[in-house]
């Protein structure tokens, strides 16, 4: 598979984020979650299916990484945030992710707010 080197470098930047919570972020202000978006990456990966749970203080969902192109190669995946209670709702943060395949693993910057039975995306 000639992308699962790279995905492990380029599906999410891969860069721990931290779990302290920045002082004045109106999380309600952040766009709706879509299930696709560009990978925060880049590479030209594309996010399909993200649809998180909350549980056991884990924000869990299964996702697809699209590679571009007419016949694009898709890894099966799964990522997990600490689901911390934040400005009245559930920050997921932290997240790890690692595709079912095998080898490709990573963390990412991006971040999850769910409230009143909406889930937001960081911009």
């Amino acid at each position: 598979m000639r992308i699962l080197p790279a995905l492990a470098a380029s599906l999410f930047m891969a860069a721990a984020h931290g779990a302290g919570l920045a002082q004045g972020v109106n999380f309600e202000s952040w766009p709706l979650l879509k299930s696709t978006f560009p990978s925060t990456g880049g590479g030209g990966i594309t996010i399909k299916g993200y649809d998180p749970v909350i549980t056991k203080g884990k924000c869990i969902t299964t996702f697809m990484a699209v590679e571009s192109g007419s016949d694009p190669a898709v890894y099966a995946s799964v990522i997990e945030f600490e689901a911390v209670p934040a400005a009245g709702g559930t920050l997921c943060t932290n997240g790890k992710w690692r595709a079912f395949g095998g080898g490709a693993t990573g963390t990412t910057p991006y971040r999850v707010f769910f409230k009143d039975g909406v889930f937001r995306g960081s911009p």
